[in-house]
């Protein structure tokens, strides 16, 4: 199936863009400027936009995306066809992107004024940028969670949203530490959603761990986000892609969210997981500049976590780092980094605090035990970057002057338990099946 070359889609059917053979991934090329130009023009129908508003939606800048080449491509092809074109930064709660910022990352030339397409950031903290189009049922959110997490969640959107005929997501996946696989219908939830269901799916994938969840397709906080976008009441359109770490596409996907996603969740799990035979005592896990605040760069953690071995430590090494975050450092602060279980039994305590600062801190800190109130954490976390010692220490995380690292000096050491990760936080690396974490010399 995935071997064929399919040139044209229908609503919910998806394709690779070239023919490759997905269980063969160690060279597959990835597709140049021209390549890339060549199969927006033939395999977006421009009939399913012709003479409607269509919004995009797209990543902000934390993540690997060829948007410098899809947006000006998307805005030629169908700009003249439909009645209005209009792009929203899929935030989620990240820090708003200056409009400047927005047109870089996007390609627009700084003499062009980019004036027919509405450009604007996601308001996920202003109930007025809002609106609720449904509810997740106390019922329906036990099902799919299988009885982990049951409450009901009014499902909000940004009321921008709800002004077009059709919205068309423009975004990579990869393996993710909350929903499985990144993409799809997570650029509504929670790239462009309210707080409530965003910390109600957040805190459920930190019950289940990242370890348990990440890389892996069919998640309860998949089916979640999939059962919100059906409440959204325009039709969805999505061109999905994976990426190389220089964000040319392996391949590129077209349909509905669910269809688009299905097939690049495929790939991603092909290209973007390396499986490692044994752990490693110590890992040095380097974030790339975008990763600006401890808050995504804590994906240096969560992709790297199954191959620390029991007892080791995982450096995030970011000395361009300033902050924990923007957002949330107040309610990180307030709670520290912990393992799941310092929260989940003293959970009286703990939870009136954002449940999305909750996973995120249980995340970042990894798996571990909390056996009578004393916390044992499986790995050391230690943070290398601009956010100070006595910080690093009052959040629980332990702390290194980033100008004692030569990241050199761990390099090509795998054999003795140390690996380098030159740019974390997209590539999945997982033990073998069967392999444990224990470490032997």
């Amino acid at each position: 199936m995935y071997g064929e070359r399919r040139i044209r889609y229908s609503p919910g059917t998806y394709a690779l863009s070239q023919q490759v053979d997905l269980s063969m991934t160690e060279n597959l090329p990835t597709l140049d400027r021209d390549a890339i130009l060549k199969w927006i023009h033939e395999n977006v129908p421009v009939d399913e936009f012709a003479g409607r508003k269509v919004l995009l939606i797209v990543p902000d800048s934390t993540r690997t995306a060829p948007l410098p080449i899809l947006f000006p491509a998307l805005r030629k092809l169908l700009g003249p066809a439909c009645k209005q074109l209009d792009l929203l930064v899929a935030l989620g709660t990240h820090p708003p992107m200056p409009l400047q910022k927005i047109r870089s990352m996007l390609g627009i030339a700084d003499d062009d004024p980019c004036d027919d397409v509405g450009l604007f950031n996601h308001e996920w903290d202003n109930p007025d940028a809002l609106a609720t189009i449904g509810t997740l049922t106390e019922a329906e959110t036990r099902e799919i969670s299988n009885g982990v997490l049951a409450q009901e969640v009014p499902v909000e959107i940004n009321k921008r949203v709800l002004d077009y005929d059709v919205a068309l997501i423009v975004g990579p996946v990869f393996p993710h530490e909350v929903v499985g696989f990144s993409g799809g219908n997570k650029y509504f939830f929670p790239g462009v959603s309210g707080p409530r269901l965003l910390n109600f799916f957040h805190w459920l994938g930190a019950l289940i761990t990242n370890v348990g969840i990440i890389g892996i397709q069919d998640t309860p906080v998949r089916q979640v986000v999939n059962r919100a976008a059906k409440l959204v009441p325009i039709e969805r359109r999505c061109l999905a892609f994976v990426v190389a770490a220089n964000a040319s596409p392996y391949g590129m996907f077209y349909g509905t969210p669910e269809e688009a996603w299905k097939g690049a969740s495929e790939l991603s799990g092909r290209v973007h997981i390396k499986r490692f035979s044994k752990p490693f005592k110590q890992v040095l896990s380097c974030a790339p500049e975008m990763y600006d605040e401890l808050w995504v760069a804590g994906k240096c953690m969560y992709k790297l976590e199954p191959v620390v071995a029991d007892g080791g430590e995982l450096i995030i090494y970011a000395p361009h780092m300033k902050d924990v975050s923007v957002t949330h450092g107040a309610a990180i602060e307030a709670v520290g980094y912990h393992v799941r279980d310092y929260f989940t039994k003293q959970w009286d305590k703990f939870k009136h605090h954002p449940w999305g600062a909750l996973a995120h801190s249980t995340h970042v800190r990894g798996s571990g035990e909390f056996v009578d109130g004393v916390e044992k954490p499986r790995v050391t976390v230690t943070v290398a970057s601009q956010i100070p010692r006595e910080v690093c220490e009052r959040i629980n995380l332990a702390y290194r002057d980033p100008a004692t690292i030569d990241v050199e000096a761990f390099a090509n050491r795998e054999d003795e338990g140390v690996l380098l990760v030159r740019k974390a936080g997209e590539h999945l690396h997982r033990l073998e099946d069967g392999v444990s974490t224990q470490y032997q010399e």
